[in-house]
């Protein structure tokens, strides 16, 4: 069975095999925004065993259009979203015995963002208040959002600290934003390739694609779940995204070489070479696995991301001090070929871990493969993630 709902207190003290499960939070939860949903659930998977005391938890949050299946085979479909594709973990050879995030060691948690399309609470869920899917109803996101729910799900757990929070990319956000809004619950924090404010030139691109989607004759503001799906404008948002996540010098080695005509799409223009073959497959494929208003939601709480700001702080000094109040230790990776998340991004989070003299180590991992290096090179981070978590032991 793909999920396991349960309401108990307790939760299984040693879980060797993976399970996808639901965690239902009963009662209303207030948003940052102001906003508020009745209730909410969060699908998440783990791995490895949870030991006694239950202080040896890691908390993995996804990247953008990632899910809570980072490890292992599963075919099992929580919506008709989940294709292919997703069958197999997205993060596969850092998961695992012996390896970075060492299941013989520990035990690891990924949720499914709120607001998201794989078993979670969002848009596509049924308002309780009308009976119909939420649609244009659901409410505004932000990262600190992801942290309280995350923060939620632990409770229900019993568990009251972890041994380590790790984010890649927008799951980076999320793992700063729990590390310094509940501080006292965590030990190690590993970001990679991530921020702590989004940037002009993120916040642009951002707003292209919900232009995008937007303005796709049947996204009806949002409320299109009874009628065709705005796949045009959610195919060309993941088009202007996937830029940012290939190095360009990449891309003729990953573009397909057979032309892909989508006609679909176009009429009177005709596909010229690979690399427009290859941006418009990414788009086709991207929309049989994904709802548009979860892109929408995620990407507007990127756009908004300032890790200060959410966690009440006036500086980046003052957010910080928190982190150096409870001891913790940050691993912060960049990709020197980031176009999504350029290097400077990590530099500036350093700087304000130093200034409030926070123990970090700042790794470059140089790679050719851009934003996607961090799921394509696993290696490259694995020996230094290994060592951290194994040191704080």
């Amino acid at each position: 069975m793909f999920f396991q709902t349960s309401n108990a207190k307790d939760f299984y003290v040693t879980q060797a095999q993976i399970t996808t499960q639901q965690y239902e939070h009963e009662q209303e939860i207030l948003l940052h925004d102001g906003g508020s949903l009745p209730r909410y659930r969060l699908a998440y998977e783990t791995w490895g065993t949870l030991n006694p005391d239950k202080t040896n938890v890691i908390l993995l949050f996804h990247a953008l259009s990632g899910s809570h299946h980072a490890k292992g085979y599963n075919p099992s479909a929580p919506t008709p979203l989940w294709t292919e594709e997703l069958h197999e973990g997205w993060w596969e050879e850092m998961i695992g015995p012996g390896k970075a995030l060492d299941t013989d060691e520990y035990f690891i948690i990924c949720p499914n963002y709120l607001g998201g399309c794989y078993g979670s609470t969002g848009p596509a869920s049924t308002n309780p208040k009308t009976g119909q899917a939420y649609g244009s109803e659901f409410p505004h996101l932000c990262v600190a959002d992801q942290a309280l729910a995350s923060s939620h799900l632990l409770d229900f757990l019993g568990i009251n600290k972890l041994h380590g929070v790790v984010g890649p990319s927008v799951g980076g956000l999320c793992a700063l934003s729990f590390a310094t809004l509940y501080a006292e619950r965590v030990q190690n924090v590993i970001l990679i390739a991530s921020g702590i404010k989004t940037t002009i030139l993120n916040r642009l691109t951002l707003f292209e694609q919900i232009i995008a989607i937007e303005n796709d004759p049947h996204f009806c503001g949002g409320d299109y779940y009874e009628s065709k799906k705005p796949e045009l404008g959610l195919a060309l948002a993941r088009m202007i995204s996937h830029k940012t996540f290939v190095h360009l010098d990449n891309f003729e080695r990953r573009a397909r070489k057979d032309l892909v005509e989508q006609n679909d799409i176009l009429s009177w223009y005709k596909v010229r070479d690979q690399f427009q073959s290859y941006m418009l497959y990414q788009g086709s494929k991207f929309v049989k696995r994904f709802d548009p208003n979860t892109y929408l939601r995620i990407i507007d709480m990127w756009s908004r991301f300032n890790a200060a700001t959410e966690a009440g702080c006036e500086n980046y000094r003052e957010l910080f001090l928190r982190s150096k109040k409870a001891g913790h230790r940050y691993l912060v990776f960049s990709i020197d070929s980031d176009f999504c998340f350029y290097p400077e991004e990590q530099a500036e989070i350093v700087q304000g871990l130093e200034s409030a003299e926070v123990e970090v180590s700042h790794l470059t991992v140089h790679s050719d493969k851009g934003h996607d290096s961090f799921l394509l090179e696993p290696h490259l981070y694995s020996p230094q993630i290994k060592y951290l978590l194994n040191q704080a032991q």
